[in-house]
C-alpha cells in the first residue's frame, strides 16, 4: 500500500536504485560534498527511467567523501584529493600526461557537475592561483570540461561570485568566454531555491553549458522560472514535532538558559521577532540582523540553512512551536534531503551541521536534468534538435 509518507518526496526512507535504467548517464562531479547535485540528478533519471553511473567524484574533505560513498555505493571512483590532482593543465593548452590518462579512464562523459567553495585548497603554485585560489578553483571546472568534453556542465556557486575577478576579468566570464570557445551554449543566472521545491530562501549562481543538440541554456532556466514549486517550513518537517530520539540527527540543541528565556518569550507572545531590549548587547540598536535570535513561520521557507542552525544566535532558526533551535534531521529536510539520505558518517554534531549546511540542495539538480531530460525525449534520446547548428 501506497503511504503518505512514501509519497512525500523528503520522508522516503528507502533509497531508490538509481543504477537501474534502460538509459545511462555517467557523470563527474567535483567538489562534490556529500553529493547534493549527484542525488538531484539521480532522482531526475529516476523518474524518466534511466540510470546514473558515477565515474568520479572527488572532494577535499574526507569526511565529505565518506558521506558520499555511504549514499553512493555504485560509485566508480570517490576520491579525497585536490581537483588540481586529476585537471593539472592550463587553460586552452594541450592536455597534460595525467589529464589524458584520467580522459581514457573515465570513457565518455555525459555530464560534468561541480559547486567550487568560496575558499579553495589550490596547491597550484603560480603567483595568481596563490592570490585567489577560489577563482583558480571555478577555473579548474572549465579545465574539466576541456578535458573530458561532457554534454552537459553544471557549475554552482554563491551568488557573490559575480563580482569574482581573475587576471583583471570577471571570473565567470572567463569561464564562459572560454566554453563558448569550446562550442558550448552558455547562459548563468542566480536561482532561488524556493521557487524549485525546497523550504529555504537560499539563492544559488548556476552557471550552465550544453552543446549544439542539447537544450540551449536559456531556455531551460527560463522554463525553470515560469514552473516555480514552492513549498513552506509545515511541508518540510511538520511531521518531526514528536519526534524524540537521542540519534545525532535528531538530537534536540541545548541553549543556554538566556537563549531558552529569549524563546519562551517569542512563545509566549506570539511573536517572531526578539524586541531590542532582549537582545545581547552586541545586537541592539542599530544591528543589522534583525533575523538572529527569530522564530521562524511555518507557513513560509526557512532562510538559508547554515552550519549554525543549532543555534538562533546564529539566525533565525528558533523552531515555530519549540523554544529551541533546528535538529540536524530538519535542516536536512530544509535542505532538501530525504530521509533515505546517509549522514551517519559525521561522528559529531558539528560535524553533521558542517556537512549538511554546506550541501547543495538537490532540486538543483533535479530541476536542471528535468528540463534536459524532457528536450531530449522530444528530439532523441540523444539530445540531436533538428534545429541545432552544426558543431
Amino acid at each position: 500500500m501506497t503511504t503518505v509518507a512514501s509519497r512525500h518526496p523528503l520522508r522516503a526512507r528507502e533509497r531508490p536504485d538509481f543504477s537501474a535504467g534502460s538509459e545511462k548517464i555517467r557523470l563527474v562531479d567535483l567538489f562534490a560534498g556529500c553529493g547534493g547535485l549527484t542525488l538531484g540528478i539521480a532522482q531526475a533519471l529516476q523518474i524518466h527511467e534511466q540510470a546514473l553511473e558515477v565515474a568520479l567524484a572527488v572532494d577535499f574533505e574526507s569526511l565529505a567523501t565518506e558521506v558520499y560513498s555511504a549514499n553512493f555505493v555504485e560509485a566508480e571512483r570517490v576520491e579525497a584529493e585536490s581537483i588540481e590532482t586529476y585537471f593539472d593543465g592550463t587553460l586552452g593548452e594541450p592536455l597534460t600526461l595525467a589529464e589524458r590518462r584520467l580522459k581514457g579512464e573515465l570513457g565518455d562523459i555525459t555530464a560534468l557537475v561541480g559547486g567550487p567553495p568560496c575558499q579553495g585548497h589550490s596547491n597550484l603554485n603560480n603567483h595568481t592561483r596563490r592570490v585567489d585560489a577560489k577563482n583558480a578553483l571555478y577555473l579548474r571546472m572549465v579545465r574539466a570540461a576541456e578535458v573530458l568534453d561532457p554534454s552537459v556542465i553544471i557549475i554552482e556557486n554563491v551568488p557573490a561570485v559575480l563580482r569574482d575577478r581573475h587576471d583583471g576579468e570577471g571570473v565567470v566570464a572567463r569561464a564562459e568566454r572560454h566554453l563558448k570557445s569550446l562550442e558550448y551554449q552558455v547562459e548563468h543566472q542566480v536561482v532561488g531555491v524556493d521557487s524549485l521545491g525546497v523550504a529555504q530562501t537560499r539563492r544559488r549562481h548556476i552557471l550552465l553549458a550544453t552543446k549544439r543538440g542539447e537544450i540551449p541554456p536559456e531556455d531551460l532556466f527560463a522554463n525553470i522560472s515560469a514552473n516555480p514549486i514552492e513549498h513552506d517550513l509545515e511541508w518540510a518537517i511538520g511531521d518531526l514535532v514528536g519526534v524524540e530520539s537521542d540519534s545525532l540527527i535528531d538530537r534536540a540543541p541545548q541553549a543556554k538558559a538566556d537563549n531558552l528565556t529569549r524563546m519562551q518569550w517569542l512563545l509566549d507572545n506570539d511573536e517572531y521577532d526578539l524586541p531590542n531590549r532582549l537582545r545581547p548587547t552586541c545586537h541592539q540598536d542599530s544591528h543589522s540582523y534583525k533575523s538572529m535570535y527569530g522564530r521562524l513561520k511555518w507557513t513560509e521557507p526557512a532562510q538559508t540553512i547554515t552550519s549554525g542552525f543549532g543555534s538562533i544566535g546564529q539566525g533565525r532558526y528558533m523552531h515555530p512551536d519549540l523554544p529551541r533551535a533546528l535538529t540536524a534531521h530538519e535542516a536536512a529536510r530544509i535542505q532538501g534531503f530525504p530521509d533515505y539520505f546517509d549522514f551517519s558518517a559525521c561522528p559529531t554534531r558539528s560535524a553533521l551541521a558542517t556537512m549538511i549546511g554546506n550541501a547543495v540542495p538537490p532540486q538543483l539538480g533535479s530541476a536542471i536534468f528535468e528540463e534536459i531530460l524532457k528536450f531530449r525525449a522530444i528530439t532523441g534520446q540523444t539530445g540531436e534538435s533538428p534545429n541545432a547548428l552544426p558543431a
